[in-house]
């Protein structure tokens, strides 16, 4: 079954709503390596609206333009995109079509498929947490910043209940950007203070 991974760029305070002015100075190879990494896990993107219009309107040209940047863009052109939106889209970018019918029900058939080998969430915040709800999303790869964005919409929405995760990964660059890799995971034991007050420190 096709793994979906969640890939994001993130404030310290969990602001995924990308400002430039935040994230470009702290970009650097190990954050390309890494991003390089994640693309190469998956052969769908799956991508919301507002990142489909964004990757659209840059990529392509960069890829005509032949740049350093031109073989990541031709990666991109060549991988098959699955757009969640709720209107009709006429795609100018190849290898993009409309997600079919409910989003839980089109993921689930995607990860189901044998012909699929991962499922690649690019930004897309609001389709991130959908999945999260419904339990389809198998790691969540963050790549932290170094500051607090203050603004912005966060990753983790409001709910009843909390995802519990456990961590797969790690990894700190010189800039200060940590890299970490989550996985569903299982609740701890319930506790209270009382369960743990034995860990406190003792006053010498």
């Amino acid at each position: 079954m096709a793994k979906v991974i969640s890939t994001l760029f993130i404030s310290a305070d969990g602001v995924a709503e990308i400002d430039p002015d935040w994230h470009f100075p702290y970009f650097d190879d190990n954050m390309g390596r890494c991003v390089g990494e994640d693309y190469d896990t998956s052969d769908v993107l799956l991508i919301g609206r507002e990142t489909y219009d964004s990757f659209a309107g840059a990529w392509p040209e960069r890829e005509a333009a032949g740049g350093e940047d031109a073989g990541f863009a031709k990666q991109l052109g060549d991988v098959r995109k699955v757009v969640v939106s709720r209107q009709p889209l006429e795609f100018t970018w190849r290898n993009s079509e409309l997600i079919a019918g409910d989003l839980v029900e089109a993921v689930t058939a995607l990860k189901a498929d044998p012909g699929v080998k991962g499922i690649l969430i690019p930004g897309s915040i609001s389709v991130v947490q959908q999945l999260l709800a419904a339990g389809l999303v198998d790691e969540v790869r963050l790549l932290v910043h170094p500051v607090a964005a203050r603004k912005g919409r966060r990753l983790f929405d409001e709910g009843d209940a909390p995802y519990h995760l456990k961590v797969t990964a790690t990894e700190v660059f010189p800039t200060g950007v940590i890299r970490v890799i989550y996985a569903p995971g299982e609740p701890p034991a319930k506790a209270g203070y009382d369960d743990v007050k034995n860990q406190v420190p003792a006053s010498e």
